[in-house]
C-alpha cells in the first residue's frame, strides 16, 4: 500500500510587528536619542555658564549647599524635558501610527527615569568643563555617537563584539531603548522591564553623587 505524503504549510508571522513597519523600531530609538542629547545639551552649560558670567561667586556665596545649586539647575530643565517627550509620544502615535500597546504610566515613569539620568549626566559633565564651547561638544558629540552605535538603535547588540556588548551596557540610552521596546511596543508589564529600572535607578544615583563630588565650592 502505498503511503500519501503529506503537505505541511508553514507560514511565519511577526507577533510585534507584522507589518515590518519601521517606524516600530526606529521610535523608540529616536526617543532615547532625542532626550538624551537634549537634556545633556541644556544642563551641561548650566554651571559653567555661571562660571563664565561671574555669577558662580554669588551661589558659593549664598547658604545653599552644592545639592541645592544642582537641583536648582535641573528643575525648569527637568519640565522642559517632559514637554518634549510629550510631543514625541503624541508625534508616534497621531502621526506616525505607532501605538502605545502597554501601559502609557509605565512608559512616563521610565521616560522620566531617563530624563532626571540625561540631565544629571549633562551637570556632571558641566561641573567638569570648563566653557560652554567645550561641555556643549562633550554632550553633543561625545554623547551622539555611543547612543547611535551602542543603543541597539541602529545595529543590534548581539552582532557587536564582545567588548562592545560590554561596553554598551555603560550606555543609558541601551536599557532605555529595550525598556521602550517592551512597554510600548510588546505591551509588557513592570516585572519584564524592573532589570531596565533598576539600572536607571543606580546610574542616576552614581551620576548625581559624581555630579555633588565635583561642583567646585571655591572659585579657582
Amino acid at each position: 500500500m502505498q503511503k500519501i505524503p503529506y503537505h505541511i504549510d508553514v507560514t511565519s508571522k511577526l507577533h510585534y510587528n507584522p507589518e515590518m513597519k519601521s517606524a516600530y523600531t526606529f521610535v523608540p530609538g529616536i526617543m532615547g536619542l532625542v532626550l538624551m542629547i537634549i537634556c545633556a545639551i541644556m544642563t551641561s552649560i548650566s554651571i559653567v555658564r555661571e562660571k563664565e558670567m561671574g555669577t558662580m561667586e554669588v551661589l558659593l556665596a549664598s547658604p545653599l549647599n552644592s545639592t541645592t545649586i544642582l537641583i536648582s539647575k535641573t528643575i525648569p530643565y527637568l519640565a522642559l524635558s517632559i514637554i518634549n517627550l510629550a510631543t514625541i509620544l503624541l508625534l508616534s502615535v497621531f502621526v506616525l501610527n505607532v501605538p502605545i500597546v502597554g501601559n502609557l504610566l509605565l512608559l512616563l515613569f521610565i521616560s522620566i527615569l531617563f530624563i532626571f539620568l540625561s540631565l544629571s549626566l549633562g551637570l556632571l559633565i558641566s561641573t567638569v568643563a570648563q566653557t560652554q564651547v567645550v561641555a556643549m561638544l562633550i554632550s553633543g558629540i561625545g554623547l551622539m555617537m555611543p547612543v547611535l552605535i551602542l543603543s541597539a538603535m541602529i545595529f543590534p547588540i548581539s552582532n557587536m563584539p564582545n567588548f562592545l556588548q560590554w561596553f554598551s551596557t555603560l550606555v543609558p540610552a541601551r536599557w532605555y531603548i529595550t525598556a521602550v521596546k517592551k512597554v510600548m511596543i510588546q505591551g509588557l508589564g513592570f516585572m519584564a522591564v524592573a532589570k531596565e529600572i533598576a539600572i536607571l535607578i543606580t546610574m542616576i544615583i552614581v551620576i548625581v553623587t559624581l555630579s555633588i563630588r565635583n561642583i567646585k565650592t571655591r572659585l579657582e
